[in-house]
């Protein structure tokens, strides 16, 4: 369906039957399949959807259960992507829609993508004097998204994280809108990978020095840990630098993102 030839819109999600030629069965094996795999990533949503086609990701199936909505949110929101996004399109009732996944994205629709492979070597190397962002073992996937959406806005070489969450689960795409495609992310296996270790480590810690743009050296890698437990023992000991941001007295903590977002923006904006 083109631009030009939307119809007058339906009330969403009342079709009971999918578009004629669309394959349910195989488009929930596909999903399945995608969950699951290593090499590919589910888009819950649109905008995940958009950022992923604009930074150059390799889309393989476009699902949506109202063809004319999403056509619409693309004229909004990405025109530039709109006739792409409309011949990848594949719409199917709401109730098949439903048997995709666990999530139901308001916007009515889902993708599959192949993943970007990234070395934490190759991130670590990036020459330029942006600053590359390690999250030790963030625990809640909305947070762990956010940052890499903070990241990408921030022009930041790159978001690494330790611990046992993938940067590419579903949940951190959405809550990233798709940016893991706009910026370099991967999960660090050994703090003791010899590229780590050309660039300052600076963490931040709430016993750490107060924060000034001017502490923080060109190419560091910012160490921020969850907001339960903070960074580890074994990073703290090899810091070069201990900073902590300054807040009013009475109030423990920030959000993960937020914190990122702060140290980030002061570092840009020197």
């Amino acid at each position: 369906m083109t631009l030009d030839a939307l119809p007058a819109r339906a009330p969403r999600g009342t079709t009971d039957a999918s578009a004629p030629g669309a394959d349910v069965n195989a488009l929930v094996a596909a999903f399945g399949v995608a969950r699951e795999s290593d090499e590919l990533v589910v888009l819950e949503g649109f905008h995940p959807l958009k950022h992923a086609l604009r930074f150059g990701a390799h889309v393989t199936t476009l699902v949506t259960y109202d063809d004319g909505e999403l056509l619409r949110l693309a004229r909004d929101h990405a025109p530039e992507l709109a006739e792409r996004i409309g011949a990848l399109a594949v719409e199917i009732s709401r109730k098949d829609f439903r048997r995709l996944g666990p999530y139901e994205p308001h916007t009515g629709v889902v993708s599959i993508a192949r993943r970007v492979r990234y070395d934490p070597s190759e991130i670590a190397a990036d020459a330029r004097e942006a600053p590359v962002v390690l999250l030790d073992e963030p625990r809640h996937r909305g947070n762990f998204g956010a940052v890499i959406r903070v990241a990408a806005a921030a022009d930041a070489a790159g978001v690494l994280n330790t611990g046992a969450q993938d940067p590419w689960n579903p949940v951190v795409v959405r809550g990233a809108a798709g940016l893991q495609f706009a910026i370099p992310v991967a999960r660090l296996e050994r703090l003791s990978d010899p590229a780590l270790g050309e660039r300052p480590l600076v963490v931040l810690d709430p016993d750490g020095e107060p924060f000034a743009r001017g502490r923080v050296p060109a190419r560091a890698l910012l160490a921020f840990g969850s907001e339960r437990r903070g960074v580890s023992t074994e990073l703290i000991a090899r810091a070069d630098a201990r900073l902590r941001l300054p807040m009013r007295e009475g109030v423990s903590s920030l959000n993960l993102a937020t914190a990122v977002a702060a140290v980030l923006y002061a570092v840009r904006l020197r």
